[in-house]
């Protein structure tokens, strides 16, 4: 069966999410949005992981993966997957003489190296990766230059590409040949265009939570969907006072400082390209990779579509409910419903949405601290 996932989020004990957000809301939301599974995210939190338990079974027809990010040594975030509950409660307590927060923070600090964590998770029969391996303060490749620098001698078992990267930023790494790619929201709310807003389509046996991981272990990913990267605001080389973007060769030659006086800051792009080599020079395993459809949430085409300041406005939101009424989910408006359909509730959406998923997007990338935009 092929079923739509999204594992990586934070919950209410996590810096900068919402102190609103319930096990109820998120499932909730997972419906609307056509979520099938959840990570349930921040799993070593005690509170959090007691409020998933408490809840039970009634899912709203949801399958929660306990799942956690942890911060660690060298700032490099990490995420895990876990069959159980009992299992996350097994790795916080071999965790726990490492870090000062795990019973108190969403995504916990780990004085421990990617390489010691890795093999924790291991003994305990769960699985880890890089989180948005790509990000540049607390991604892998922001922090360290290869996945053995952070490692070592384990071998993780899938790569999160983040908000920042596509599946072309890591398919030419040699490196990363074997490893299965993640696209995950990173959602700090149940917001509607946060969580979901990066996802997978697997083919799993079951719903169970072993056949699940074993999907993405087995590389049954049939879609990553998500952000366009250059929408990142460090997706070019640029300068990180007046944002003027430059080529590596340029910012070299410079010697990292623009004539503004400001500091040049390595763009995701350039760094995922420098690690790159051709397609015709792999002499290792390479996965066959899935297609990746660059999306935005439906509340934020719509916003565009009517020119509105908000996502949140009572325009845009009963626009949104019309479409998900009369298609489903969000997730198959914005991926399967033709879009002759869609155009009998807003002919603006319809022609957005097929520019999208025909990548007829006119893009301005961000860099240096500076978002990118995008025309339809």
């Amino acid at each position: 069966m092929i079923l739509t996932a999204d594992f990586h989020i934070h919950s209410p004990f996590s810096m900068a999410a919402s102190k609103n957000t319930t096990p109820a809301m998120l499932t909730a939301a997972c419906r609307i949005k056509g979520l099938d599974i959840l990570g349930s995210g921040d799993a070593f939190q005690p509170q959090w992981r007691k409020a998933w338990t408490d809840f039970g079974e009634n899912t709203d027809g949801v399958t929660v993966l306990p799942t956690s990010e942890v911060d660690g040594k060298g700032k490099v975030h990490h995420l895990i997957l876990m069959t159980d509950f009992s299992q996350a409660e097994e790795i916080a307590d071999r965790l726990r003489p490492y870090s000062a927060n795990i019973d108190k923070g969403g995504r916990p600090n780990v004085s421990l190296s990617g390489e010691k964590i890795l093999k924790i998770v291991h003994d305990c029969g769960a699985y880890c990766g890089p989180a948005h391996a790509f990000t540049p303060w607390t991604g892998m490749y922001g922090r360290v230059e290869s996945l053995r620098d952070c490692y070592g001698d384990e071998k993780p078992d899938f790569l999160e590409l983040g908000l920042s990267a596509d599946t072309t930023y890591g398919e030419n790494i040699p490196e990363l040949g074997g490893l299965p790619f993640l696209s995950n929201s990173d959602a700090h709310s149940a917001q509607l265009n946060k969580l979901g807003r990066e996802f997978n389509k697997i083919d799993t046996y079951s719903r169970k939570a072993e056949d699940i991981i074993r999907a993405v272990l087995d590389n049954r990913i049939v879609l990553n969907a998500g952000f366009f990267p250059e929408e990142g605001k460090y997706n070019r080389t640029a300068c990180t006072k007046c944002y003027r973007q430059f080529t590596p060769e340029e910012a070299e030659k410079c010697g990292g400082r623009c004539e503004c006086g400001g500091k040049i800051k390595i763009g995701v792009r350039d760094r995922a390209l420098s690690k790159s080599v051709p397609a015709e020079s792999f002499d290792g395993k390479r996965l066959s990779r899935p297609p990746y459809l660059h999306i935005i949430p439906l509340a934020e085409i719509i916003a565009g579509v009517l020119n509105a300041a908000s996502p949140n406005t009572k325009q845009c939101k009963t626009l949104y409910s019309a479409l998900v009424s009369e298609f489903g989910t969000e997730i198959d408006v914005l991926t399967s419903v033709p879009t002759e359909n869609m155009a009998q509730v807003s002919a603006p959406v319809a022609d957005a949405v097929k520019r999208f998923r025909e990548g007829r997007i006119t893009l301005h990338p961000g860099g240096g601290g500076m978002y990118g935009t995008f025309e339809i």
